[in-house]
């Protein structure tokens, strides 16, 4: 059977002398004085972090836009859809792509 090693512990008065050696910098009352102008890395870097998620940017982006389709031909292109594995705009769009390349207008 082994036996458990105890390690033994510091003293309350080392930890706490060692936790307030450590923090000493935070004590100040005012370090806006050490920070200097972001560089373009940063700004770069940070208008980065800011941005909020969204979807992925597709060639150019997206457009919304509202169209009027028969309602039995909705339901229909929305049950191809799904069996595909598509959204309705992925369908949509891969038709309006199939239209283009047919007319030569790719």
């Amino acid at each position: 059977m082994t036996e458990r090693v105890r390690r033994r512990r510091q003293p309350i008065e080392a930890r706490a002398s060692k936790l307030a050696e450590g923090t000493a910098r935070y004590d100040r009352e005012m370090v806006i004085d050490e920070f200097a102008p972001m560089t373009a890395v940063e700004r770069a870097r940070w208008a980065r972090a800011k941005r909020k998620p969204g979807r992925p940017r597709r060639g150019k982006g997206a457009k919304v836009i509202s169209v009027s389709v028969e309602r039995g031909l909705l339901s229909r292109s929305d049950a191809l859809a799904k069996d595909l594995g598509l959204s309705r705009a992925g369908l949509i769009e891969r038709g309006l792509q199939a239209v283009l390349a047919a007319e030569g207008r790719r």
